[in-house]
């Protein structure tokens, strides 16, 4: 009886050569948290999934390079992350999501408790949403009874120093949503978060239009690259 052909066996699938350091990445993550961990390391985590097989280290470290922060890559503009070298479609991608991500679970915090008890909160949600935006961003927290939030509304968005705001039209939308009460937010892309005259001036415009209607204006909370301002800290309004 002749004997059986041997049968070709198939071939073991190639480990990437990344593949330890990954794993060790991840389990490193995974046993002592992300706090412990470098903004490179998280982002470097973060970008395996637009990289199989490729080293992730020195793109997210390009990154950080390019930008300056962690926060300023998630926030940075996708045509902008693309002009980091070995940035493509699917690793911008993979940023962007965690920049939504991010916003998502800071807008989470501030709206299961009253706003004015979660200031710290409502600070790291206003930053996520518009510190690093390349024009004015003109918001409006509308606010319930109990301080609760409403609504959370761009009312205006402007250029690189300004935006138009019309006092008449955010009290008319606080009364179309019943709101009992108002945080105005707005960004400076320059970085410097301290307020203009004409800040100063259309927040008071607008306090004194909401007073009379029975609408409490909370605070006018600008935001910079580097901190924010609170006019009502500041006893401007």
């Amino acid at each position: 009886m002749a004997a059986a052909p041997d049968r070709p066996q198939k071939p073991k699938p190639q480990k990437s050569p990344n593949q330890g350091h990954r794993e060790r990445a991840r389990n490193r993550l995974l046993k002592v948290g992300g706090a412990a961990l470098e903004d490179y390391e998280l982002l470097e985590i973060q970008l395996f999934a637009a990289f199989p097989r490729s080293d992730t280290k020195a793109i997210a470290k390009s990154l950080l390079a390019r930008f300056g922060s962690l926060t300023a890559v998630l926030a940075a503009p996708t045509e902008r992350l693309k002009e980091v070298e070995g940035v493509g479609d699917s690793a911008a991608a993979v940023v962007k999501v965690a920049q939504a991500l991010a916003q998502r679970y800071a807008r989470e915090e501030i709206v299961k408790r009253p706003i004015l008890g979660s200031w710290s909160a409502l600070m790291d949600y206003c930053r996520a949403q518009m510190a690093f935006e390349d024009k004015e961003q003109f918001r409006i927290l509308f606010l319930d009874k109990k301080n609760g939030l409403i609504a959370d509304e761009v009312q205006q968005t402007g250029t690189v120093d300004h935006t138009p705001v019309y006092p008449r039209e955010v009290i008319k939308r606080a009364l179309e949503l019943s709101a009992t009460a108002i945080i105005l937010a707005h960004n400076h892309p320059s970085g410097d978060p301290e307020p203009s005259r004409a800040d100063i001036d259309m927040t008071k415009a607008i306090r004194d239009i909401a007073d009379p209607m029975g609408i409490a204006l909370h605070d006018h909370v600008i935001i910079g690259r580097d901190g924010h301002y609170s006019m009502k800290a500041m006893r401007l309004i």
